[in-house]
């Protein structure tokens, strides 16, 4: 790295964590992000259950918005308890409900909604494949303001890097890095969203399961490749073969999502 590279590389915009705080009680962008993914991916989900030929009613939509924010909070917290930091959490028990202090896996987050969803379509009586499908088409406007919410915060930013739009963090010395979390938010958000709304439009899209699959394979394969430039947790490092923990989680999301794009159109009956 050339002493020119650190001198053109961008500062980090200096944005508060805190949008508003009076007295102890603080209104978090993090917090913010994650109440704007839900409200408009419920919204947006509840013009998709309008929409003809579709086996889930505004109603079925209105009614999971709870069940989705205690899956996605739950879960995330969960994930980031069991697969990050197991041990630490194991000695310090208490810490596990400080989610203010920072900690989510958006592994995690998804398994929290899957299992959500499992419980209310076998609640409701509702085609669990068709109400997956409905779910994959918003999961990538939370994921897009989840990883802005990560730029804001100034974590999990990336590894060293030479590129002219490389980016000083506050936590990440005084070198240039990618700034991986736009990555995620362009790959994981904005362009799985857009592959979503395209393969919709086609007779694939009738198949259920199809564009679960596909969310499950796009988020696994955009997040696997922007790990390639995320600077892997210093508590973990890299792990079996080199790959981080962000991969290694991301396989059986491939795997399932290969099957549900593969297998053959359940009989009509």
């Amino acid at each position: 790295m050339t002493l020119s590279t650190y001198f053109l590389a961008i500062a980090f915009p200096d944005i508060d964590p805190v949008l508003l705080q009076v007295g102890p009680f603080a209104i978090r962008w993090y917090a913010l992000a994650y109440i704007a993914g839900l409200l408009i991916g419920w919204r947006l989900m509840m013009r998709f259950a309008r929409e003809p030929g579709s086996k889930v009613t505004p109603d079925n939509v209105d009614d999971f918005l709870v069940w989705a924010t205690l899956g996605v909070i739950l879960g995330g917290r969960l994930g980031y308890v069991l697969f990050y930091k197991p041990s630490y959490y194991a000695a310090n028990p208490l810490e596990i409900f400080q989610v203010w202090h920072g900690g989510m896996s958006f592994h995690g987050g998804i398994l929290g909604v899957t299992v959500a969803a499992f419980l209310f379509t076998r609640t409701k009586k509702i085609p669990l494949a068709s109400f997956a499908d409905l779910l994959a088409q918003v999961a990538p406007i939370g994921l897009f303001f989840g990883r802005i919410a990560n730029f804001i915060n100034g974590e999990l930013y990336g590894r060293p890097t030479d590129v002219p739009w490389g980016m000083i963090f506050p936590g990440g010395g005084d070198i240039p890095r990618h700034p991986s979390q736009l990555y995620e938010a362009t790959c994981e958000g904005l362009i799985l969203f857009l592959l979503i709304m395209l393969l919709k439009r086609t007779p694939f899209a009738k198949k259920p399961g199809f564009l679960t699959g596909v969310f499950l394979l796009g988020y696994a394969a955009a997040r696997g490749f922007v790990e390639f430039f995320r600077q892997p947790d210093a508590f973990l490092g890299f792990l079996i073969g080199g790959f981080t923990m962000g991969q290694l989680l991301s396989i059986p999301m491939i795997l399932i999502g290969l099957f549900l794009l593969f297998r053959p159109a359940p009989a009509k009956t």
